[in-house]
């Protein structure tokens, strides 16, 4: 009778906690939202680079693209990830000319930087936010390379 009653209250227990356990679990993870704003500004910066009416881009900007598409990436392999596609951006002023985009570029691919550069204790997201912060300092370079090309 005695090892009913322990059964019945283990039971009961397991019961009321469940919930609980299982609340805990289902929780996301810590929101980064120096990330996300990395993320917006990655994708704003990557939209002036894009040459109005479709031009031909010049090696430096290809690669300031690629190498912003690839900090992207690790972001969103870190987990987060806004569900936003490339072309989710403020507008870009029609009227800036071409050195004024890449000078905005620099200084969106620069926020971004902050961004990412901020402390980090997850073990899994350190490596990745080391490899983004490698891709946009590539970019950061690549498109200082344009601008002394326009100048």
């Amino acid at each position: 009778m005695k090892n009913l009653q322990k059964l019945v209250i283990a039971v009961s227990v397991l019961v009321l906690l469940a919930p609980a356990i299982f609340a805990a679990k289902a929780q996301p993870p810590r929101e980064h939202p120096a990330y996300l704003h990395a993320l917006a500004d990655l994708r704003h910066a990557r939209a002036h680079l894009q040459r109005p009416g479709g031009g031909e881009l010049r090696e430096q900007e290809r690669k300031a693209i690629h190498e912003i598409d690839e900090a992207i990436n690790e972001i969103k392999k870190a987990s987060i990830d806004d569900g936003k596609n490339l072309n989710d951006h403020p507008p870009v002023d029609a009227q800036m000319d071409w050195p004024g985009r890449l000078h905005r570029a620099l200084e969106l691919v620069n926020k971004a930087h902050e961004d990412v550069a901020q402390e980090e204790d997850n073990a899994f997201a350190q490596g990745l936010k080391r490899r983004a912060l490698e891709h946009i300092d590539r970019a950061h370079h690549h498109i200082e390379e344009a601008i002394h090309l326009v100048q």
